[in-house]
């Protein structure tokens, strides 16, 4: 019988998965594990966890590296870490954020960048994807009616789709000229 996955959603909030270990600060929100991320060690043993979620929550806490650090101690060898926050051109848009992210983030996992830069926790960078939009589910809170909200998902896939084909050149040159990114993603491998 294979064994079951062990999978983590850090920073849950109100969206709970299935089949993962939902883990928050606030209990308020009934996680499975009650835990201030930004305190080091988790409470997890070393390469236990095959895949980590940490959505939209590493902007909040208050050193990603150290994090970093210890998402790489827990995750088992090949596991994979999908991290999703906000692009520095709009990382700043809300009022608890710490931390912008850009394109450069995972060189700092890469162990043949400079040695004052290499953090020293290798990750192989599996994708990188920027969104121009990420947050739908918000739009009709702010207003938004569906006929409007389905005219910007058809933007949203035209500028992602053109910012992906460069996420370098976007993030240096032209991504304020469409109001900035929401969203960058990486999938890290251990």
């Amino acid at each position: 019988m294979p064994s079951m996955l062990k999978r983590l959603n850090l920073g849950c909030g109100e969206d709970k998965k299935v089949g993962y270990i939902n883990v928050d600060w606030s209990s308020l929100v009934s996680p499975d594990v009650v835990h201030d991320l930004n305190k080091v060690p988790y409470p997890f043993e070393d390469s236990s966890i095959d895949r980590i979620e940490a959505f939209h929550v590493l902007e909040h806490l208050e050193k990603p590296f150290v994090l970093m650090k210890e998402f790489h101690r827990i995750l088992k060898r090949g596991g994979e870490l999908n991290i999703k926050v906000p692009h520095f051109s709009r990382g700043f848009t809300h009022a608890e954020h710490e931390h912008g992210f850009d394109v450069t983030f995972p060189l700092y996992f890469n162990e043949n960048f400079t040695k004052s830069g290499y953090y020293g926790v290798p990750f192989e960078l599996k994708s990188l994807r920027l969104s121009w939009l990420a947050f739908f589910h918000l739009l009709p809170y702010m207003g938004y009616g569906r006929f409007s909200i389905s005219i910007l998902r058809a933007v949203n896939a035209f500028i992602s789709t053109l910012a992906n084909i460069s996420p370098t050149f976007t993030s240096r040159i032209w991504c304020f000229w469409v109001g900035g990114f929401d969203e960058i993603e990486f999938i890290f491998v251990k």
